[in-house]
């Protein structure tokens, strides 16, 4: 057995990587470096999810007519409707060590994993990480016109802010654990001193009380909350096929559990609350809550906060944006190193990040994203939770003509479920929450297909069935750095 230090510099060599970056991509991560405790992970994903996007998405739910209240609870719900089916597919990458574009190809098939989910993946990142950029860019704009007078060019802040986050992203997992530990506690701190500023210095209509009490629009808001919620949901379903990159380095699975669930509920919660606080002070008018901030004080010390949560919220979701990017590209391009492809997703995301307009379309967006990623979510839950049980041989996710293989590379039953989800999310109304109905449907038209068809076809039944180790993981991941396929399966399909 190979040594995990000698495995780690086999594949540095094979992708022509630099030294003191993190060498996996779509290899498996082995046993001996699944150390990360739930914790760790916890300071991960709440630092993920707390960031100016989601102050900002709570803000302007609040200008559209929202109360404090309905603003915050329509963003916490997407987010815990999102990640039950987050969670269950972060499971694969605590167990195995797989990555998460590389589990996708147990339903679709290698060929249609590389082109479904992880091309639509890569898409996905490069567009949070320019909403991100420009929306952090946005509250950098707000602070320096206040502070320093006159106006600074937003598209010149968003390019110098995109670039400066690259660095990070680049070196990899080892470096997310580490500016994770250090920016929760900041942003915590941050935080309160934001919270008793506009408590304190904002007005009348800034009081706890005031906010609380604010109505937002007259009339019933159901509609409007589903729409929200709806979005929030379809944002982070489009993280689900990346669950199991945050969590292949976890020791055990009740540490992702335990990890990823509180970070779910607090940073949401969190991140919501400072932007709908800050929004029904001005009734509405103004959803950008620094721009509240900055107006409301330009204190030195004001100011040096607001651009450290900015810095550190920015840094540390658009880190784990190119990180994921880069290993959803590795799953296309896999002769390329995770280095090299996380390098590519940065240079588009930076690109991207000029062009100010991205944030204006979130829900629309984030719904045509959700269109594809929630039938996506259902059919990967029923593949992997109901019909192989969670147990999986990762041997057949990388071999020619194994099980994984399908029909010419391609899972037909999984890669027609989510065209036919695709319609069906169009078809149900929006006050029904097609980002959670549309998974149900898609995950038990697919299981039911499996079933009625793999009397027919021996390839689906034994793709459809749980599946038992038969290799070890240094084993594999040396043949995948030798370029050598792991023999076929000897049996008739």
């Amino acid at each position: 057995m190979l040594a995990d230090e000698t495995l780690e510099e086999q594949v540095r060599r094979r992708y022509r990587q630099p030294k003191g970056v993190e060498q996996f991509g779509i290899e498996l991560i082995p046993d001996r470096l699944k150390t990360v405790r739930w914790f760790d992970l916890f300071l991960i994903v709440v630092n993920f999810l707390i960031n100016p996007g989601t102050i900002l998405i709570s803000g302007l739910a609040v200008a559209s007519g929202f109360s404090f209240t309905e603003a915050v609870a329509s963003q916490v719900l997407g987010v815990l409707v999102a990640f039950s089916a987050y969670v269950a597919m972060a499971t694969i990458g605590a167990d195995y060590g797989v990555p998460g574009q590389v589990a996708t190809r147990m339903a679709y098939g290698r060929r249609g994993a590389t082109w479904g989910p992880s091309l639509l993946r890569t898409a996905a990142s490069i567009y949070w990480f320019a909403f991100q950029t420009v929306a952090g860019s946005m509250a950098v704009v707000a602070v320096l016109d206040k502070w320093l007078g006159g106006q600074h060019s937003l598209f010149w802040v968003s390019i110098i802010f995109a670039a400066l986050q690259v660095v990070v992203a680049l070196v990899g997992y080892g470096s997310l654990k580490v500016l994770s530990r250090f920016a929760f506690p900041l942003k915590l701190v941050v935080f309160a001193y934001l919270f008793v500023l506009l408590a304190s210095q904002g007005g009348p209509n800034f009081a706890p009380a005031s906010v609380g009490a604010y109505p937002g629009m007259p009339g019933p808001h159901w509609l409007l909350f589903a729409t929200w919620l709806n979005g929030a949901a379809a944002a982070w379903l489009t993280m689900i096929t990346d669950a199991a990159d945050f969590c292949r380095y976890s020791r055990t699975r009740l540490d992702m559990w335990l990890g990823t669930l509180g970070a779910a509920a607090v940073g949401t919660t969190l991140g919501a609350a400072l932007g709908g606080y800050a929004a029904p002070g001005t009734l509405g008018r103004t959803a950008n809550p620094f721009e509240v901030v900055a107006q409301m004080s330009t204190s030195g010390l004001t100011v040096l906060l607001v651009f450290v949560v900015i810095a550190f919220d920015n840094w540390t979701i658009n880190v784990l944006n190119l990180y994921t990017g880069g290993l959803s590209l590795s799953n296309i391009a896999e002769r390329l190193g995770r280095f090299w492809t996380t390098l590519a997703v940065s240079v588009l995301g930076v690109a991207l990040s000029a062009v100010p307009d991205v944030v204006n379309g979130y829900t629309g967006y984030m719904n045509v994203l959700g269109n594809i990623f929630a039938p996506m979510a259902g059919v990967l839950i029923a593949d992997y939770v109901v019909l192989k049980r969670t147990r999986v041989d990762v041997v057949t996710l990388f071999e020619p003509g194994g099980p994984c293989w399908y029909w010419r590379g391609f899972g037909v039953a999984a890669i027609g479920w989510t065209v036919l989800g695709f319609v069906i999310y169009l078809a149900v109304p929006m006050a029904w929450l097609p980002t959670a109905v549309t998974p149900i449907v898609t995950g038990i038209g697919y299981y039911v297909t499996v079933r009625l068809l793999s009397a027919r076809f021996p390839t689906l039944a034994r793709a459809g069935r749980p599946g038992e180790q038969r290799e070890s993981v240094e084993g594999l991941d040396q043949e995948l750095v030798l370029r050598r396929s792991p023999g076929p399966v000897r049996e008739a399909y």
